[in-house]
């Protein structure tokens, strides 16, 4: 007989998924991780009472799905918890009877898509770049004499971004966008909303980068960047984890460059018990905490950073830094996940080195969403209206 109800978390390699089962169990949940694959830094916790391997979702989307339908009615699931690039994917189980910590897969996808999200943001007032698509010349050509970004609409971790002082003669794609490079420091955010309002949301800058992806954090103050995001998760009526990159001018002013419709490394600022609550029982939470860190690392990943530096001050630099900066993973209670990385996340590291590229890259490859350009929500539809629709499920609202 069942005693605890059960959540799926559907990722393992990343520490952010360790952060949201550890969130789950402390709860008194039973945690299930679905994983491609066969270790992972998540599946060495104590947190997890199962880890199952699934097929990745770009080598076999509709296989995936199919298999976390499958461990959804045989473990008698009643919350499924996507992590990183698979919440495009997952955003499609809302149709399986379970609640799934995240919105439906049209407005997901809409705001994964690079355009997609800054023509919504344009239509909420909020600063954004300007933004065209490459497949417009006419347009295209208003940015010929500043200087720009070139990226493509669906992409993650940096991938396929160039930084250039003037736009040369590109082909007509699509699939690329061009926007003004705004010179500036880049912030991000991760935040939890329910229905509109949110829970939490943490802003920081990366401390130490590792390629494109930061492997160390600074935890900031920014009232500008709040308001912004409380302007648009208000506006989309979200439910979920919802993230966002900016960039801060000279005059203090964000500018949201990018929509992660998922969580992000700013997770591990929360305290994790009020994120547990936030995840399970959302419409009786009004706030969720924040350590009191304003640093935090991924030790492994700082680690590997740290022996590129010459012998001199910048490496000793690094090595103060490392050993007196506490690591996202580490817990007296629950040491596995962190002693045991080199271990777990070998498959990874042997990739990264191989092809000489970051963790980062190889971590979320085979997560990508490469499904077609999203079309605007069905008729028009935001997230208002989205959640609506989510709130008619007596299985959406069984844990608020």
């Amino acid at each position: 007989m069942r005693t605890a109800p059960t959540a799926l978390v559907t990722l393992g390699r990343l520490p952010k998924a360790l952060d949201i089962a550890r969130a789950l169990h402390g709860a008194g949940w039973r945690v299930l991780v679905a994983e491609p694959f066969v270790r992972h830094l998540t599946g060495a916790s104590n947190a997890v009472s199962r880890s199952i391997q699934v097929t990745a979702p770009t080598v076999d989307g509709q296989a995936y799905l199919q298999e976390l339908r499958q461990i959804i009615a045989a473990e008698s699931v009643d919350l499924v918890v996507p992590v990183s690039e698979e919440t495009m994917h997952v955003a499609a189980l809302h149709d399986c009877g379970v609640r799934v910590f995240t919105m439906p897969p049209d407005f997901v996808r809409y705001l994964y898509d690079k355009l997609g999200f800054i023509q919504f943001s344009q239509s909420l007032g909020l600063t954004v770049p300007r933004t065209t698509v490459m497949s417009d010349p006419v347009t295209a050509a208003t940015f010929r004499s500043a200087a720009v970004i070139v990226k493509p609409r669906l992409s993650c971790g940096g991938r396929g971004v160039q930084f250039l002082e003037s736009l040369p003669e590109l082909q007509a794609d699509a699939h690329l966008i061009v926007q003004d490079w705004i010179k500036g420091v880049v912030h991000s955010t991760c935040s939890v909303v329910h229905q509109g309002r949110c829970l939490g949301t943490v802003v920081y800058r990366a401390a130490q980068l590792s390629g494109s992806v930061a492997v160390a954090f600074d935890r900031i103050d920014h009232p500008a960047i709040e308001a912004w995001v409380e302007t648009f998760a208000r506006a989309s009526n979200w439910s979920g984890f919802l993230s966002f990159d900016f960039v801060v001018d000279a005059t203090g002013r964000p500018y949201g460059i990018e929509c992660n419709p998922r969580a992000t490394s700013g997770i591990h600022f929360f305290v994790q018990s009020d994120l547990g609550a936030a995840m399970i029982n959302p419409q009786a939470v009004t706030h969720i905490g924040l350590r009191p860190q304003r640093r935090l690392q991924q030790f492994w990943a700082c680690l590997t950073e740290a022996q590129k530096q010459p012998l001199g001050r910048a490496l000793m630099r690094s090595l103060g830094q490392l050993f007196s900066t506490p690591d996202v993973t580490w817990r007296r209670d629950d040491p596995w996940p962190l002693l045991g990385m080199p271990y777990t996340a070998w498959p990874i590291i042997a990739a990264a080195n191989r092809e000489g590229v970051s963790f980062g890259e190889v971590a979320t490859r085979d997560l990508d969403w490469r499904g077609s350009l999203p079309e605007p929500p069905v008729s028009g539809r935001v997230g208002r209206d989205l959640n609506h629709d989510l709130n008619r499920d007596s299985n959406h609202d069984r844990f608020r």
